[in-house]
């Protein structure tokens, strides 16, 4: 059984009663979910995710108010939910995995993940929020929210980053995934500094990957996900999927140098592919395959001036 899906069943079979029981009074300011940190929060656990910081539990999150007229009471009885469920053992929790189940007050279960209480109101602070950060704030599900306080802030940084904000995300990425794919790959391949020529190959996954969830109006994830998640894209999600697993494979088809040059060929593929795309969406008029060149492009279609005026490689 997946994580989500155990999660819920707990809830309803035991966590549901207990707020009914004892809680009655507030259950309707009482919201209930998983969300947050591990495997199990994106669907992707499996049985090498249930050594550590996975089995039955679940979030429960107050107000400021409610947490500190009754927070207290609500975290001892779940305390004394039964450890195990469903023939699944305890959670066993490690050295780093604390805090992340249990009873949390809203504005510091989302500050955790962001250094705010609730939603950012300009640009400079939606950019000062990390992709990997927002993805792990978002993820989940909600299994009862009746308040809807915490599915307000949710479902405000689902809505994704501001449009001006995006651009300049995707005009950096498009930057740096150009200097370190299609440019700094061929010239360390060159010099033979295999260790930099790997280091830039790992660099351009991660920016391109960046760029396609950036298309897709989806925060993309810690980078042990990122590529897994990459393939539930609508948006050249797929395709990329396959072209950086064949990138990243190479050596199975390929030995001693030539490796390296069919490498720099997959490379130039992928970056085609997301050059067509942004053609596709009007977000670039240029004929070059250099997504470098496609940055500055990106950036005229920013509104904010100030924002339009700043560097296109910093974000």
């Amino acid at each position: 059984m997946k994580g989500l899906e155990l999660a819920g069943q707990y809830f309803c079979l035991h966590g549901a009663p207990m707020i009914e029981q004892k809680f009655g009074a507030v259950q309707d300011r009482i919201a209930a979910g998983l969300v947050g940190e591990g495997s199990e929060c994106f669907g992707f656990d499996d049985s090498l995710s249930q050594d550590h910081d996975w089995g039955p539990s679940f979030c429960l999150w107050l107000t400021k108010g409610d947490f500190d007229a009754f927070g207290e009471a609500l975290r001892q009885e779940y305390e004394n939910l039964p450890k195990e469920f469903d023939g699944v053992s305890a959670r066993t929790v490690s050295a780093w995995g604390t805090g992340r189940v249990g009873v949390f007050e809203i504005g510091a279960f989302y500050r955790q993940f962001t250094g705010r209480d609730d939603l950012p109101e300009t640009c400079s602070q939606w950019r000062a929020l990390a992709e990997a950060n927002l993805a792990v704030c978002t993820n989940g599900r909600v299994f009862v929210d009746p308040l809807g306080e915490f599915t307000r802030i949710r479902e405000g940084f689902l809505a994704f980053y501001p449009e001006d904000v995006r651009l300049k995300k995707i005009a950096s990425r498009c930057m740096t995934a150009a200097q370190a794919g299609q440019y700094n790959y061929y010239r360390c391949v060159r010099r033979g500094e295999y260790a930099a020529a790997q280091y830039a190959e790992a660099k351009f996954i991660g920016d391109v990957i960046s760029i396609v969830f950036l298309l897709n109006k989806r925060y993309r994830p810690f980078y042990k996900w990122m590529h897994r998640a990459l393939s539930d894209l609508p948006c050249l999600g797929e395709q990329l999927y396959g072209m950086i697993n064949e990138l990243v494979t190479m050596h199975e088809r390929a030995k001693g140098e030539e490796v390296y040059w069919k490498k720099i060929d997959q490379i130039e593929r992928i970056s085609r592919a997301i050059i067509g795309e942004f053609r596709d969406r009007g977000l670039s008029d240029s004929e070059s395959i250099f997504l470098l060149d496609h940055g500055p492009e990106i950036v005229r279609r920013i509104q904010d001036p100030e924002l339009r005026r700043m560097n296109v490689w910093v974000e």
